[in-house]
């Protein structure tokens, strides 16, 4: 039986964009890259999903991550 990818959804609303996004989107890129996760995860770049408080969100695993960081995402990958 073939083996499909998750999805990582990362906001790109105005909020996230000033809490880092971008940095941490760069960040995410290079660990799913990693031999751990090579071929394992799909980068999903996705508008506002209306949680703009708690800045940035990733949603990794259908868990939302609010005020993620990439230690945090490592986390919830593995």
């Amino acid at each position: 039986m073939a083996t499909y990818r998750k999805f990582i959804f990362i906001c790109n609303g105005p909020d996230c964009k000033k809490e880092g996004c971008k940095k941490l989107q760069q960040e995410i890129k290079e660990l799913v890259k990693s031999d751990d996760h090579k071929g394992k995860y799909k980068i999903v770049k996705t508008k506002c999903m209306d949680f703009c408080k708690s800045a940035p969100i990733v949603v990794v695993n259908n868990e939302v991550v609010k005020k993620s960081d990439i230690s945090s995402l490592r986390k919830k990958m593995s």
